[in-house]
Parts: C-alpha cells; structure tokens; sequence
C-alpha cells in the first residue's frame, strides 16, 4: 500500500536527540489502558476500536523544555491574581542563532482580550495564554492538512494546547501552541511541565470539500439496520466493520 509521508524538520543539532524527536502516538499508549481486560464477562473501553483509534491515530509532539507555571497565584506587589511562566535553564542566544524555536525566558503569549468572552478564557482565569513554541516544521503532501490537538483520551489533566488546523502542504513554518490551564480542576496552579510531557497529537487528512443530506427513513428500514448489525456479539465492530490504520 502507498503510504503518504509527513515529514518534520528541524535544525540538525536538535533533531540528533531521539527522545526529543515526534513519535507515532501509538508507541504512548497509556499504562492504565494496556492493563485493562475484555471480555464477554467484563467489557470495557479496552474492547472499543473507535477509542483505541483515538490514542493510535497520528503522531505526538512532546514538550521540548521544562516549563514553570504559577498560574492564577496571589502577587504579593500588586495584591491581584497573575500568571508567571518560566523555562528551565537554557541558553537563548544559541537557541536563536541556531534557529531551534523553543522556549526562552523571555516566552510569547496571547492576551486573554483575543478570547474575551469565551468558555476558554474563563477556565484560563482570564490570564494570558502562553504559547509553548515548537521546533518542528510539519510538512504534508499536497492537498493534506494537519487537526493539532491535546492527545485524545490522554491528555494531561494541568493544561491543555487550543485545538487549531493548520495547512502544512504550503505553511513552511514552525507551528506554535497558546495552552490553557485547566482552571475547571485547579483554582491555583504551581507546577513544572517536564521536558518530554506529551501534549499534541497530529492528525494529517485529506481536503476535501463536502455537502450535507439530511434522509428520513421508515422504522421498518431502520429496525432491518439494526437487525443485519447484531452489536450484542462480542468484537462484532472489530471484526466486520474495523479497518486497521497505519501510522509508522
């Protein structure tokens, strides 16, 4: 089978360490999901394929540099909340003039005006958003985009990027990520995002352009539907509808 290929390009002396380069997402299948057990007796998520597509589909961006993060905390100056963001130690200067696009002291940011109003600036705490800035450029074949979001059903629970379709066949540049801190779980946040912490999952597709029907069908037609597909039979998804995907 022909198999399109996506490439990701960065700056030679960055691309030589393995555990930073992009992964296909199904070598980080979660711990917990691979000790589940299915069977007749006991179904679980273990046993549904539309969920194991979901942690297998397309590839994974990894956080390139620890990230210190005291989000919505007390500033003691101003008597008001604020956010502070801060990388681990590195030196700016060679990731600049080496053009390696990761994050500096000095980080970019959205301010939360460019959401006023939304669900997502309320859960930010109506703080910035902070960018995490990647090294990677993504390029696809033409005629294929690329949907950028948190790791399906594996996201970290502290913070999460906004989700974004980019056109990677004829955007020849790094793709960033503003994130949101999870302000529904954490009212304070102080925590560091490990350098290596999963937080993007890719998923290349095809542009197409698309129409939509609307069909109303007798109850005898639809009953005869859910006669000929019998989901009372274990792994009847699996075997008879399923189509195996393959990302490498």
């Amino acid at each position: 089978m022909f198999r399109k290929t996506i490439e990701f390009i960065a700056n030679e002396k960055y691309v030589d360490s393995k555990q930073d380069q992009p992964i296909p997402i199904k070598l980080n299948i979660p711990e917990w999901y691979k000790k589940l057990k299915h069977s007749a007796d006991k179904r679980t998520v273990k046993g549904c394929m539309p969920f194991l597509d979901s942690i297998t589909t397309g590839y994974l961006l990894k956080v390139p540099i620890d990230i210190k993060i005291r989000h919505n905390v007390d500033n003691e100056e101003t008597g008001q909340k604020d956010g502070f963001w801060k990388t681990g130690t590195i030196d700016a200067h060679l990731m600049k003039s080496e053009r390696i696009n990761v994050n500096t002291q000095n980080p970019d940011s959205h301010s939360n005006e460019q959401l006023e109003g939304s669900p997502i600036n309320e859960k930010n705490k109506s703080l910035p958003f902070y960018k995490i800035l990647n090294p990677w450029i993504i390029q696809t074949p033409p005629g294929y985009s690329c949907l950028f979001v948190p790791p399906l059903n594996n996201s970290d629970d502290r913070f999460s990027i906004i989700p974004g379709i980019v056109d990677t066949d004829t955007y020849h540049q790094e793709v960033n990520f503003p994130i949101v801190v999870n302000g529904d779980k954490y009212e304070v946040l102080d925590t560091m995002i490990k350098k290596g912490t999963p937080y993007v999952q890719i998923i290349p597709f095809k542009r197409d352009s698309w129409k939509m029907k609307i069909k109303g069908e007798s109850l005898d037609k639809l009953k005869k539907r859910s006669m000929f597909y019998p989901f009372t039979i274990l792994h009847n998804y699996k075997k008879n509808f399923w189509n195996r995907k393959s990302w490498t």
